[in-house]
């Protein structure tokens, strides 16, 4: 045998080696790691990165406080006597302008569509004063599942804020308002005489008009 053969076998020996020491290492490093997961997942092991608790801001929910109910023998408002700002509280692009095109091809006024200060978590809230009761309950009418909610203002304008689980309106044909038959009051809801609007603003996801 050569040299040169010599220096190959021991190049080759060396090479041999050193991947058996890799591969040793590497099915150490995993025989650990599986050991630790067994352990954490049994709870005979805990560590304190894994026991931390993360807490997250809660988000808006579609919580309904006190409202009231229409007036006696309130009528439904004429879609073009009622004027509304669109918010859309959530991330989704365009809903504000979509809704607001939407409400104004019923006849509503639509002062604005604009994106709300935070989200909202449920399908809509309407805000509304004293004086716009009747006008919120016609709006309702248009959007299942809205939340009412009172605020300070004096005049009968409307704030539409558009959650997350708003999909679109009512279809028109489905918006049952006879205009010479009285709102009716629904479960839940506060006699109208009895309410005192509040002295703050609410806690809305859109501002006060």
């Amino acid at each position: 045998m050569t040299e040169q053969d010599r220096a190959r076998q021991l190049r080759r020996r060396h090479m041999h080696e050193r991947q058996a020491v890799i591969f040793g290492v590497l099915l150490a490093a995993l025989a650990l790691a599986g050991l630790g997961a067994a352990a954490i997942f049994t709870g005979s092991l805990n560590l304190p990165v894994f026991a931390r608790d993360f807490a997250t801001a809660p988000s808006p929910t579609a919580s309904q406080d006190p409202y009231p109910c229409p007036p006696a023998g309130a009528l439904p408002v004429a879609a073009n006597q009622i004027t509304v700002k669109v918010f859309n509280a959530t991330t989704r692009v365009g809903l504000a302008g979509a809704t607001g095109a939407a409400l104004s091809e019923r006849g509503f006024v639509v002062a604005s569509a604009e994106n709300a200060t935070a989200t909202y978590d449920g399908t809509a809230r309407i805000i509304f004063g004293v004086g716009g009761v009747a006008q919120a309950y016609t709006l309702a009418a248009h959007i299942d599942g809205a939340v009412l909610v009172l605020d300070p203002r004096a005049d009968a304008s409307l704030d539409l804020a558009l959650g997350a689980e708003f999909a679109e309106l009512n279809p028109i044909d489905t918006v049952v308002l006879d205009p010479a038959a009285p709102l009716v009051a629904p479960a839940g809801c506060t006699p109208f005489d009895e309410v005192v609007a509040p002295v703050a603003p609410a806690a809305t996801e859109a501002p006060a008009g």
